[in-house]
């Protein structure tokens, strides 16, 4: 395909045209007139949102599960509406319920990434392919996967994103033969970490290696405390665009910081990745200190061999757009979703679009219905900014959430929350 051709249908995705998502972008997240400082780095950070952020989505999606009450045997109708991100938990789902899910999101990235993601389901011819794409990420023979069983059943859009040459260089379906979770700005974040760790003669491998919960609790102590204490460390955390990379907008960088300095709050997120769970059972510290999926470790469920089957079964019923939540919501009847899911996305919003977002969510919403969400800061959000007349619809399970904020095993959110609709 030329790469004319390509780069004129890459301009929508989903009916959406770039320069109306740039628009969306804009208004979840610029506070700011564009001269001033605050708001120059408010449109960095949109600009670098529109490329591929989230190689992984960094919550953990067997809390998702729980919190929302999938089951096996729940009705089919079930639906649930979600935020994409990188697809990995809006595939879940599917594996532990036979529901239907719509995944929404405003970067043309990240649908186009949960569309290959669901193509892939459907028309690998194993699991070992499956997990050979998207679990290694790294082997060329994903390449000759990509042309002979996924590039003819994409939609043009979704095709023509994949075959692009950014800058005429490679094309981005060669991320999957060169280890694609390095890659995206949380890839690179990643290893600008690696990279600073190294600088101060810390290597990971010994953490990976660690036999132990004590053991990884040492290596924390010893190893990664003392970063925090470095004068490069602190003045790094203190500018905001030093998280861009963590998908963190300047308005959600105050909400995580809570009023303290950021280096304690990150060292302390950090300390619950590293010393909480077994590295062993979790991914998400592999993928921070591996920068890869644990060979023969855990995995998100969507990739888990003895889900496959049940994925491909339910593939087809995943639905994928580049929209913004509220206005999905908006277009939608009364009484048509069952479970929300909004992972940080209120963090960045003002009271105004709290607001709108809410009475669509209460409008929307069938009998026993759940939102989940998490926030940078501990406590929920919602109190004091939308409307008691609202949220006296809904039940807030308090114990619930802290509970599974606790098991939370990517650690990096101060609080995991569960809604439920009142009778």
């Amino acid at each position: 395909m030329p790469d004319s051709y390509a780069e004129a249908t890459t301009e929508t995705l989903g009916g959406v045209a770039r320069q109306d998502v740039k628009k969306r972008l804009g208004a979840a997240v610029h506070r700011h007139k564009p001269v001033s400082r605050a708001g120059l780095t408010e449109r960095l950070f949109t600009w670098l949102f529109t490329g591929l952020v989230y190689p992984q989505i960094w919550e953990d999606p067997e809390i998702d599960i729980e919190a929302m009450a999938l089951t096996p045997d729940m009705n089919p109708d079930t639906r649930i509406v979600a935020i994409a991100s990188g697809g990995c938990n809006a595939l879940s789902y599917l594996t532990a319920a036979p529901v239907r899910v719509t995944a929404v999101d405003l970067n043309p990235a990240h649908v186009a990434l949960v569309r290959l993601k669901r193509e892939a389901a459907r028309s690998l011819p194993s699991h070992d392919h499956f997990h050979r794409f998207f679990g290694a990420a790294d082997a060329r023979e994903n390449l000759d996967d990509y042309r002979r069983f996924l590039r003819p059943r994409l939609d043009e859009t979704t095709r023509a994103y994949w075959d692009k040459r950014p800058f005429g260089l490679r094309r981005r379906i060669s991320l999957f033969s060169r280890g694609f979770y390095r890659h995206g700005l949380l890839g690179y974040f990643i290893g600008w970490a690696h990279l600073a760790a190294r600088a101060y003669g810390v290597s990971f491998r010994e953490l990976l290696d660690a036999p132990t919960q004590d053991s990884q609790r040492r290596f924390f102590d010893e190893k990664l405390a003392p970063l925090f204490e470095k004068k490069a460390i602190k003045w790094l955390t203190e500018r905001h665009s030093t998280l861009y990379g963590l998908g963190i907008p300047p308005a959600q960088y105050e909400a995580l910081a809570g009023g303290r300095e950021m280096r304690i709050v990150l060292r302390e997120r950090l300390e619950r990745l590293t010393c909480d769970f077994p590295l062993s059972g979790n991914y998400f510290a592999w993928q921070a200190f591996g920068r890869r999926y644990q060979p023969g470790g855990a995995l998100p469920p969507y990739l888990k061999r003895e889900n496959f089957a049940a994925l491909q079964a339910r593939a087809g019923q995943l639905e994928v757009l580049n929209a913004s939540y509220t206005d999905h919501l908006r277009a939608a009847p009364e009484a048509s979703f069952d479970r929300y899911v909004l992972l940080d996305a209120q963090d960045w919003m003002t009271d105004a679009q709290l607001n709108d977002l809410w009475a669509e969510i209460t409008r929307t919403a069938r009998k026993g219905a759940r939102v989940i969400f998490r926030t940078a800061a501990e406590p929920t959000l919602l109190p004091g900014r939308v409307s008691e007349a609202i949220l006296s619809r809904w039940d807030y399970r308090a114990d619930e959430s802290l509970a599974y904020t606790a098991r939370d095993r990517s650690s990096i959110y101060g609080g995991f929350h569960l809604y439920v609709l009142k009778d």
